[in-house]
């Protein structure tokens, strides 16, 4: 059993070294463009880097151009290469190694090992390690050394032969050149590895972000449920009671009557049961507790006690009414002061030392709310709660059939404006 299992280990391990090597042979066996993005902050200085990579190349070209025409060649081709690394960084890649070849044939010492090679292979290294996964940049790491090594027919020459082997691979002409490499290697992956992590975060925050909305709303969405199950339970009771009453009311009733109305109070207990079967299905946290009661819920004609509570917080309150008001159905009446509500504690929360301006208007089909702050005195202050509030006003229009609209006004102010269907008798279907 243990050799079965050795030897599973082993053969996995196998696997994965395999996967890993044909992954990096992907990588490195491509002519794909990477180009390298801009500066995103700020916008005058976006191709800053790309200026910076044309001015190396060229520095480098210039300060190891070498005497000989063939020395100015191999140096111009990897300036060039240089250049292209920051729209394909492989093909770049291959073009700075391989070009130690004929260096090493045609020109002799110093190659593969003079500064030009050494400072543009460090170039396109930083730049490829800045896109490329990090095992693949290990990887192009070690082919430049080895092509290098190659080149010199795997003579390690010593600079210090008397030094302990310890620092011994630093005096060495590969391990200088390996070791700048690596570092340039070394600072780009710390750069790219900041920038997945930033993006991940980034990534994250959304994610966090869409799912605190859609808790909330479906919160939001349970408190209408309750609040309209008491709109709708009441009503709903009294129909009950009343098709329980309306036979003794009329002498010596016909049988057909009492049938309809305990059929109607049958249907109206049936219509409740099931209302407070959904109401069940909606909450959110079915460990929370029940609220107490059947308070009556809250509707415009309370709107002069709303804004007395808001005075009393410091707001500079104002209202305006046109139009005949009336009685709005259940669930209109109470969306309507809802909107009320949670507009002025938006202005209270983001707009401190603003005035607002209340304005309810009745038409035949419709009711349209309109709450308008001026510009805050001052900045709001800081908080770390994540305000939903128009979320749950916008779903509660909706539910109805309504609209809502919300936004910033010319003066620096907001503005929320709900249009609520809220027909007459006259105009109701």
């Amino acid at each position: 059993m243990d050799a079965m299992s050795t030897g599973g280990d082993k053969s996995g391990a196998g696997r994965r070294l395999a996967a890993a090597v044909r992954a990096v042979r992907r990588d490195l066996w491509t002519v794909a463009a990477d180009p390298l993005p801009p500066l995103a902050w700020p916008r005058w200085l976006a191709r800053l880097p790309h200026l910076l990579v044309v001015l190396y190349a060229a520095v480098v070209s210039w300060a190891y151009a070498g005497q000989t025409q063939i020395s100015i060649l191999l140096t111009g081709v990897q300036a060039a290469a240089v250049v292209l690394a920051l729209f394909r960084p492989v093909p770049a890649w291959w073009v700075v190694t391989l070009a130690m070849i004929p260096g090493s044939a045609v020109a002799g010492d110093p190659y593969p090992w003079n500064g030009g090679t050494i400072a543009t292979v460090a170039g396109v290294m930083f730049l490829l390690a800045l896109r490329a996964r990090p095992r693949t940049v290990l990887a192009a790491l070690a082919l430049s050394v080895l092509v290098g090594l190659a080149c010199t027919g795997f003579d390690v020459h010593t600079k210090n032969p008397n030094a302990t082997w310890t620092v011994a691979f630093f005096y060495t002409d590969a391990g200088q050149a390996a070791s700048i490499w690596g570092l340039a290697a070394q600072l780009a992956s710390l750069g790219r590895a900041r920038r997945v992590a930033r993006g991940q975060l980034a990534a994250q925050s959304q994610i966090s972000a869409e799912e605190r909305a859609r808790r909330t709303l479906l919160e939001e969405r349970t408190r209408i449920a309750r609040e309209l199950h008491d709109v709708v339970a009441h009503h709903l009771s009294v129909i009950s009671i009343q098709a329980q009453v309306a036979p003794h009311l009329v002498a010596d009733p016909p049988e057909e009557l009492k049938q309809n109305l305990a059929g109607i109070r049958g249907n109206a207990l049936e219509a409740l049961t099931e209302l407070r079967r959904v109401l069940g299905v909606l909450r959110v946290d079915a460990s929370a507790p029940a609220e107490a009661g059947h308070t009556p819920q809250p509707t415009l004609a309370r709107l002069d006690e709303l804004v007395g509570n808001v005075r009393d917080a410091g707001l500079t309150v104002t209202t305006r009414t046109t139009g005949q008001p009336r009685p709005l159905p259940p669930g209109g009446g109470l969306s309507a002061y809802r909107a009320v509500q949670e507009a002025l504690r938006h202005a209270i929360r983001h707009a401190p030392g603003a005035s607002v301006r209340v304005e309810i208007a009745y038409h035949a089909a419709n009711v349209v709310i309109r709450v308008v702050n001026t510009a805050p005195d001052s900045p709001a202050p800081s908080t770390s709660e994540v305000g939903h509030g128009l979320l749950g006003m916008r779903e509660r229009v909706a539910m109805l059939g309504g609209k809502l609209t919300t936004g910033p006004t010319a003066d620096g102010g907001f503005e929320v404006t709900a249009n609520l269907p809220a027909p007459t008798t006259e105009t109701a279907p």
